[in-house]
């Protein structure tokens, strides 16, 4: 079932998100249900703020890059309670996107290599160092299920230059291809 996305400017995409244990009710069903919404939107990534549930869960599939970054290859998974633990290296820009933030694209720094601990779907434990594109689409899901978007990574003068699209979305005066809840508003709409 597709779960409609929560848009820039909704309350829930600036709260931090809590730890959820193993008899979290239907965490399965809801896991199946964010891979057909990320897939539908055509995404990348979701993160559980992003459904309108404020809880640590994000996924990741960065098959769609493994033909200019190898390391794509095969990072499809489930993070449930992540915490990213280091991260090393000088950052690198790279234009990102975002389905809460539909038709903005911006160049975004982040950390080439993280430590990330978390537990997959089966609930058993990883701790792994993260490279590349994976550690940039696991950073910026990361953000959201901390209460950020990639947006706050801009400068104040880009967020300026922006103010009108950034309005447009938070007032619903979108048009996006898929269904969204935008700010203040009851039922998604398409």
């Amino acid at each position: 079932m597709f779960l409609p996305i929560v848009a820039y400017g909704h309350p829930t995409l600036k709260k931090v998100s809590k730890d959820i244990d193993k008899d979290y009710p239907v965490l399965n069903e809801l896991i199946e249900n964010m891979w057909e919404s990320m897939y539908e939107s055509n995404g990348v990534g979701l993160a559980a703020p992003q459904i309108n549930l404020n809880i640590r869960l994000f996924l990741i599939d960065a098959n769609p890059f493994a033909e200019e970054y190898p390391e794509a290859e095969g990072q499809k998974k489930a993070l449930i309670n992540a915490k990213i633990i280091e991260e090393e290296g000088e950052k690198w820009s790279f234009q990102e996107g975002c389905l809460s933030v539909p038709d903005i694209h911006e160049e975004v720094l982040r950390h080439p290599r993280i430590r990330i601990q978390y537990y997959d779907q089966n609930w058993e434990f990883h701790d792994e160092w993260v490279d590349g594109i994976v550690a940039r689409i696991m950073q910026h899901e990361y953000d959201h299920i901390d209460g950020k978007i990639f947006i706050d990574h801009l400068s104040p003068m880009r967020k300026i230059l922006l103010k009108r699209k950034l309005n447009d979305i938070t007032t619903g005066n979108i048009s996006p291809s898929y269904r969204m809840i935008f700010p203040n508003q009851k039922k998604a709409r398409k």
